[in-house]
């Protein structure tokens, strides 16, 4: 039996939002960094890609939709390169209608791909496998949020940003966001996606629960997620126009709670905040384990299920060719004529 199974997915849409400046030093960048190197270098992770693999197939068909060359291509703070993996992978040409002819037309537009990752360990991770022989790549170790690296830093560089499942972790998004745009080509998008909001719910109600019970007090022990009603004004205020921004919530399932926590860990995506939480001891563990299958678990199998919320992002950098908005009032046509509909007098 797998150690986890993807169960099913809802998607959903949602208007902007009002948000403010995500509060900055949240996270240990280096504890992320240590967590990201650790995690590189166990065979067992390789097992555990299957999140960053699902979403990076879904966003390959949405840069199917694209018209705009990708001659210049930024993968910003990609792991070991599953974008790159799923445009050249079959694996799923007979599963999903249309998967095949989608990547191979986003194949054949790409030019360029600079790959950026703090972490050497997890850049490199799959540098050996066939889509680096496929695929025109440079690998560049860089942080991910002081953008010293020239390749970060240079105006009007990319025809396409992309982003899979690791802006979670930057302690200032409105900066990042603003540097992306900066970087970005006028005409060009940014297509991003990062867990938001009610990720791990199940996980987070269970270890509150059990700390109270047992210790009567809470630790921080699940790190927070941006709100998704946040992300377009974040994106906005950095300058982008055409947002797209919607939410899809994918459940997976897991045997038991020790099996979830020990794939975030192979993962890279423990908890990282600032403030250290005291150690599990095995006694909470029981607890957690206890309350997690009582609250969630299947009642036939035994089963965990964790929901992962990924908020989706595109936003496009303005030019002379993208579409604007006419001006407040400008509107020649009355819409009652437009719609056939009389005057009420």
């Amino acid at each position: 039996m797998l150690r986890s199974r993807l169960l099913h997915t809802t998607v959903k849409a949602f208007a902007q939002g009002h948000g403010e400046k995500s509060p900055l030093h949240v996270f240990d960048r280096h504890v992320k960094w240590l967590q990201k190197e650790r995690a590189s270098v166990s065979k067992e992770s390789n097992l555990t890609e299957y999140l960053r693999d699902e979403i990076a197939r879904r966003m390959v068909e949405r840069m199917a939709f694209l018209t705009t060359p990708f001659e210049d291509v930024l993968d910003y703070s990609c792991h070991g390169g599953n974008i790159e993996k799923a445009i050249c992978t079959t694996k799923w040409d007979k599963k999903i209608e249309r998967h095949k002819e989608d990547r191979e037309h986003v194949k054949s537009k790409m030019g360029k791909i600079t790959m950026v990752d703090s972490s050497p360990g997890m850049l490199y991770k799959f540098s050996d496998d066939q889509f680096n022989r496929e695929l025109n790549i440079k690998r560049v170790v860089a942080d991910e949020e002081s953008f010293a690296d020239s390749v970060l830093r240079k105006e009007d560089q990319y025809d396409l940003v992309v982003s899979n499942l690791s802006m979670h972790w930057i302690n200032d998004l409105p900066g990042v966001f603003a540097k992306l745009y900066h970087c970005i080509k006028p005409d060009r998008c940014f297509i991003g996606t990062m867990f938001g909001g009610d990720t791990l719910f199940e996980l987070r109600a269970s270890l509150q629960l059990a700390e109270m019970e047992r210790y009567g007090g809470l630790s921080p022990r699940v790190s927070p997620f941006v709100e998704s009603s946040d992300v377009g004004d974040l994106m906005q205020k950095a300058g982008f126009q055409m947002l797209t921004v919607d939410v899809q919530d994918i459940v997976v399932e897991y045997p038991s709670v020790t099996a979830l926590m020990r794939d975030l860990q192979l993962m890279g995506d423990s908890n990282a905040i600032m403030s250290t939480p005291p150690p599990l001891t095995k006694d909470l563990l029981i607890a957690i384990e206890s309350i997690y299958t009582s609250l969630y678990g299947d009642k036939k199998t035994g089963h965990l299920p964790a929901t992962f919320r990924i908020v989706d992002m595109i936003g496009w950098k303005p030019g002379e060719k993208l579409s604007q908005p006419v001006a407040r009032g400008s509107a020649n046509v009355n819409l009652k004529d437009a719609l056939g509909k009389p005057d009420n007098k």
